[in-house]
């Protein structure tokens, strides 16, 4: 009995499998079409990138630079005949003479520990750079990945504005070939609505090439899923910036921490440059071997160069890296600015248009929209004519068409400023209170 029910069981859930399996067979079609969102889109971006990996290796070589900088340099190996007789009977005998002398000796540079330290010092300044550029790096991806991302979602808006215009205009073409048929319109009426749909075909085409052409390039970022369609846009009323505190957040910017660890070299080679000024000791010890009716001899020697002319030469070159150290400072200083005068031009425009948006939002569309649809009850009433209701949808056309392009542009500017600095959180971004003068 009890084999029974398992047999049973068993039977009922391999029944429940077939049931579900023709379910489970469009699982990957689904997700193969599962909408691009803009963060999905940067993050395959990011991955597909060879930047990151590139910046990567060179933080590797420069830490693999920084250990060698700082060992003690290579000792000398040294091999040496002295004193042989090149003439008369003792010629080329390396043991008749007893000043001739077989010699083998080692050789040690013994760089001072505070130089040593500084060139270490200097490579992992190196090795921060590359990090920073790295930073840098995936900033840029992420800002152009936005930029491409938005570039083909309002290509796609735009034509739909045409698309359905189109099919309202073919609708009235319709009509007015009806009302010539039983002698309420004209011809000239017919063709000019056919003229406003060819205009509006045209303007079609060249959406279709701004779409095709926003796929190619946000190929260039995600690869294959540049097809795929995308989800809905993010939020743009709010950015991760307080124009307040704009200097200070502006000093983690990538460009600014990059000119930042170029100061930071600089600075390392001014201590390498100082500790220059003090000399390096070498200790040479030499055994030498003589004829077998000789002594053998042990030789030890001290050099140390003379730095005789400091003045005009490493003197000059501390004052070099000196000067290389400030203008690294006035560089990211001035580049600070630069970028603060930028991010606030940007800022003021982007609460602009957001102004200008929402009035386009409540005002100019609904009435551009009320007047079409007035303007095509009254053609209905034999009150107006083709011409009057064409004009009105050329008005409506533009100006949802100016309100697309001024939210691009709106948008744009929020991908410029969201994306200063990389993984800014999307979701919950800081957000900006609209005033006439944050500044």
């Amino acid at each position: 009995m009890p084999c029974t029910r398992a047999a049973t069981a068993a039977i009922r859930h391999f029944a429940l499998l077939v049931a579900l399996a023709p379910g489970f067979a469009w699982l990957p079609a689904a997700a193969a079409d599962a909408p691009l969102t803009l963060a999905e889109a940067q993050r395959r971006a990011v991955e597909r990138s060879r930047l990151p990996a590139a910046q990567d290796a060179a933080a590797s070589a420069a830490r693999e630079m920084a250990v060698a900088a700082g060992q003690l340099a290579d000792p000398v190996a040294k091999l040496e005949i002295n004193n042989l007789p090149v003439n008369g009977e003792d010629a080329f005998s390396l043991t008749r003479d007893f000043m001739t002398m077989r010699s083998i000796g080692i050789m040690q540079e013994f760089t001072r520990a505070e130089k040593r330290q500084a060139r270490t010092e200097r490579f992992e300044r190196e090795a921060d750079k590359s990090r920073v550029e790295k930073s840098l790096a995936i900033a840029t991806i992420q800002r152009d990945t936005a930029l491409a991302w938005l570039d083909r979602y309002y290509a796609e808006a735009m034509a739909a504005i045409v698309d359905e215009q189109r099919r309202a205009a073919a609708t009235e073409i319709e009509a007015a070939e009806s009302a010539y048929r039983v002698g309420r319109g004209n011809l000239a009426e017919v063709l000019t609505a056919k003229s406003a749909l060819f205009a509006l075909d045209d303007r079609a085409d060249e959406l279709k090439r701004r779409v095709h052409t926003a796929k190619i390039a946000l190929a260039r970022w995600v690869g294959d899923e540049a097809d795929a369609p995308l989800a809905g846009r993010p939020r743009i009323d709010a950015i991760a910036l307080d124009p307040h505190r704009l200097d200070a957040d502006l000093a983690h910017h990538p460009d600014i921490a990059v000119l930042a660890s170029k100061e930071e070299i600089a600075a390392a080679d001014v201590r390498i440059a100082q500790a220059n000024k003090r000399t390096d000791w070498s200790i040479e010890l030499m055994y030498s071997q003589r004829g077998p009716a000789y002594s053998n001899m042990i030789s030890v020697s001290v050099s140390v160069p003379l730095q005789w002319d400091q003045r005009n030469r490493q003197d000059r070159e501390l004052a070099s890296k000196l000067a290389m150290l400030d203008q690294a400072r006035a560089e990211r200083e001035d580049m600070l600015r630069a970028h603060a005068a930028e991010v606030r031009a940007m800022i003021v425009e982007w609460e602009n248009n957001r102004e200008r948006g929402v009035r386009y939002a409540r005002d100019l569309v609904p009435l551009a929209s009320e007047r079409t649809q007035a303007t095509l009850g009254a053609y209905r009433g034999a009150k107006a004519g083709i011409g009057d209701v064409l004009t009105a949808r050329r008005n409506e056309i533009e100006v949802r068409m100016q309100a697309l392009q001024l939210e691009m542009d709106t948008a744009r500017l929020w991908a410029r400023l969201n994306f200063l600095v990389p993984d800014i959180n999307m979701e919950s971004p800081v957000a900006l209170t609209l005033t006439k003068d944050p500044l």
